[in-house]
């Protein structure tokens, strides 16, 4: 098809101002927005802060001193609403963790066991309780519904109500792999885990920074909260029941320990390698703290309670006057590229095939624009 000189004319200038506004305009402003590095993160929001020696705090005008008295190897206090640490020291030291890993396993199983689901216990279920668990007494050939088992689990903290449960989700090992998956889904590191309930094993580990991760998310379930928070109960064998009791003395008050007000309950442990541990949360005044303290140096072995408590109460008294030091949030993916220009670059091959394609459309657009309007870019077609 042949062109008149004016309309030639017209098409150069036009495809000049194209090409123009595609370097100069819009488009090189995203390849720079691509390119260009982006501005450091606030400090606040800096996860190695967590990753180093000591304590970690940044207090502002006003704010309370934290407490001397906390030996724990390892702590953190956390508003457990935004998930803002408020102060740690050593956060992500691998520790044994003891029945508070007993938090994860909740996590992972409680949407697969819901309480109404009935059991007969078997010898099999049984078999593998070690030597010197706690237990809440669950007893083969009798039934029991997935209710009684949990209460069990955060009351008596029972390493045979474990098993059973960890039988009815798919097995010892299968449970073991599914709490591993579920902590490197919550951005939970440091875990990992060989027992399910807790018990010395070679290998099993956790930190006071997972643990609070644990502990803020199943406050998010309403099942995991009505157990962490009961103090007491009835446990069945048969036709008849005896009562249970948290061993969490916070909750309780039980030997000598002060309840907390507004305590929201979660999970103690201990073990003879991993010493005295405990996830708890708190409310009051409209926020939620959840504190994790693992193994006290000093004080006994109800210390890990009251190292707890000086803690609640100092992120209560620290309201808005310290800046956080990290997060237990897990960080958002970062958006990629799109499907089409991502094949093109996993693939080896280049994506300007379709940036050329996209610029020939434009071209084009801009010409009939051009035409129709009578004058664009200085052309005039006459």
């Amino acid at each position: 098809m042949s062109v008149s000189s004016p309309v030639r004319s017209v098409l150069a200038a036009v495809i000049a101002c194209a090409a123009g506004a595609l370097l100069f305009g819009p488009a090189s402003a995203t390849v720079a927005s691509q390119s260009e590095p982006k501005p450091p993160r606030a400090a606040s929001s800096d996860p190695s802060v967590l990753y180093r020696k000591g304590v970690q705090v940044r207090t502002g005008p006003g704010a309370p001193e934290l407490p001397d008295e906390v030996s724990a190897l390892s702590w953190l206090v956390a508003d457990a609403r935004t998930g803002d640490v408020l102060a740690a020291k050593e956060a992500h030291r691998k520790l044994p963790p003891a029945s508070t890993i007993k938090t994860l396993f909740a996590l992972t199983a409680l949407p697969h066991l819901p309480g109404s689901v009935r059991h007969k216990v078997t010898e099999a279920d049984l078999a593998g309780v070690g030597d010197g668990s706690s237990l809440v007494g669950v007893r083969a050939g009798y039934a029991y519904r997935a209710a009684d088992l949990w209460r069990g689990v955060f009351l008596s903290s029972g390493n045979d109500a474990v098993h059973v449960l960890a039988r009815m989700n798919g097995g010892w090992r299968h449970t073991a792999r599914q709490m591993q998956a579920k902590a490197r889904a919550l951005g939970a590191r440091d875990t990992r885990v060989v027992s399910p309930d807790g018990y010395d094993a070679p290998g099993q580990v956790s930190s006071a920074y997972d643990l609070a991760v644990f502990g803020r998310v199943g406050l998010k379930s309403p099942e995991f909260a009505r157990y962490a928070r009961t103090a007491s109960a009835k446990f069945p064998l048969g036709g008849w029941s005896f009562d249970i009791y948290s061993t969490n003395r916070l909750l309780t008050g039980a030997d000598g320990v002060a309840r907390y007000p507004g305590l929201l309950g979660i999970k103690n442990g201990y073990t003879s390698k991993a010493g005295h541990t405990l996830v708890a949360a708190a409310e009051r005044g409209g926020r939620r703290l959840v504190v994790t303290v693992m193994n006290p140096q000093a004080g006994g072995g109800f210390a890990v309670y009251e190292e707890a408590r000086e803690l609640l109460d100092w992120g209560f008294e620290s309201a808005s006057r310290v800046r956080p030091v990290g997060s237990l949030k897990q960080p958002a993916p970062q958006p990629g590229p799109g499907p089409q220009a991502a094949a093109k670059i996993d693939s080896g091959g280049s994506a300007w095939p379709a940036v050329g394609a996209g610029v020939g459309l434009v071209v084009i657009g801009v010409i009939v624009r051009a035409v129709r309007l009578r004058g664009r870019c200085g052309a005039r077609v006459r």
